[in-house]
């Protein structure tokens, strides 16, 4: 199993919006690629940051082959979408781990 793990930094003027985006059209736009077998959503909670909060956002996928699918046929996209719907609002960053 291979866990593709974005943690993104949200403003949090617009964080409601945000995460209502990402339950309604991100996060279920990711799993319509059919590279990922599920996902889970996480805020994270040990932040200190006053002007944004943190969220996890997992994703798991069997192999890494789908991994690399996504990465080179929905990533770029579906990234560019977030940036320009939340410009200078976000900051993320991606982590793939792997089941042992």
């Amino acid at each position: 199993m291979i866990l593709y793990n974005v943690t993104v930094a949200i403003d949090k003027k617009v964080e409601t919006e945000w995460i209502a985006w990402m339950k309604q059209i991100h996060i279920p736009e990711v799993m319509e690629t059919n590279q990922f077998e599920e996902y889970k959503f996480f805020k994270v909670l040990n932040t200190e940051d006053t002007e944004a909060s943190s969220y996890s956002v997992q994703y798991f996928a069997t192999e890494m082959t789908n991994l690399q699918m996504y990465m080179a046929a929905f990533a770029p996209e579906l990234q560019q979408k977030a940036l320009l719907k939340f410009p200078n609002q976000i900051a993320a960053f991606r982590t793939l781990l792997q089941s042992v």
